[in-house]
């Protein structure tokens, strides 16, 4: 769960294409098109006529992925928008396989400007989406106390919320609450400095927050609940967590929904040299499902 500055790279990307296995002449949907890594191999897969719908609710990944794409020409199509309005982008239309790689993107991380990193000072933002919904410094400001440490612990797991939530909440009170560094001030007045092999104490709430100020849980719950509907048969979801709270609605809506069939008992994990590779992958966990055809559903 430790923030890192990482390189662009797509997040397993092998086990993705052996998962969804894309094929000539399919339709398929990345959910979180990011900076077109994923998107790019599936379209290379899928030659010469397979089609791929990119989605994301970052207007940047959208204008500045469309030049990688562009050589495939109208087998791509980019549109911005969240997972809750996945049916309404693809309409009639059923998708052969479908990828989501969930949580904040390397480029979102490496800016500072965005205020999603504890590692830089920028704005108290942490929007997905710039265009819409409170930054995080207004979502501190409309929360009080006990609503904020409950937060912080419901969305990033953190035992010492309540005096975390106090922490914040008087820096905002005296107007000091409006940057990144501000609030990693606050966690470490309570948590203190780092320690070593240790993840930063900032991470929780951070995660917390930007959970929180995305409706990340809501978006992903009706992601899943739209898998079912949007699969042809025989079609496959792939959706990569990197938190505990993420995997755990995957794996509960994959399991028991009688619509699906996992394809992974356990969650795929990246390999020691991936991980050398690239420090994103190491908490990152795939698990997939395959939409049942009628006839299965009713045996």
């Amino acid at each position: 769960m430790s923030e890192q500055v990482y390189t662009h790279a797509p997040v397993l990307l092998a086990e993705v294409l052996a998962q969804l296995a894309p094929k000539s002449g399919g339709l398929y949907v990345d959910a979180t098109l990011g900076r077109g890594g994923h998107s790019e191999a599936i379209l290379e897969a899928s030659a010469p006529d397979g089609r791929l719908i990119g989605i994301d609710r970052d207007p940047r990944a959208l204008e500045e992925t469309a030049p990688r794409l562009a050589r495939f020409g109208d087998r791509v199509k980019l549109v911005h928008a969240a997972f809750a309005e996945l049916q309404n982008v693809l309409g009639d239309e059923r998708v052969d396989g479908l990828l989501a790689d969930l949580g904040v993107s390397s480029p979102q991380l490496d800016d500072a400007t965005r205020g999603f990193s504890f590692r830089a000072e920028g704005p108290l933002d942490m929007r997905m989406d710039p265009t819409r919904g409170l930054s995080a410094r207004e979502l501190i400001a409309e929360t009080d106390e006990q609503e904020l440490a409950n937060l912080i612990f419901r969305l990033g797991e953190e035992r010492r919320s309540r005096p975390i939530a106090r922490a914040i909440k008087r820096l905002e009170a005296s107007g000091e609450m409006n940057t990144t560094g501000d609030l990693r001030r606050a966690t470490v007045s309570v948590l203190g400095p780092r320690r070593t092999g240790g993840i930063d104490p900032a991470t929780r709430t951070f995660q917390a927050l930007r959970l929180a100020v995305n409706g990340e849980l809501e978006q992903l719950d009706a992601l899943l609940a739209a898998v079912p509907d949007v699969l042809v048969d025989g079609g496959v979801a792939a959706i990569i967590s990197f938190h505990s709270l993420e995997d755990r609605a995957v794996k509960r809506a994959f399991r028991g929904d009688e619509r699906l069939e996992p394809t992974t008992k356990k969650p795929i994990v990246a390999t020691d040299e991936e991980n050398d590779r690239n420090p994103r992958a190491r908490s990152a966990k795939l698990r997939a499902a395959r939409r049942l055809s009628r006839g299965e559903e009713a045996r």
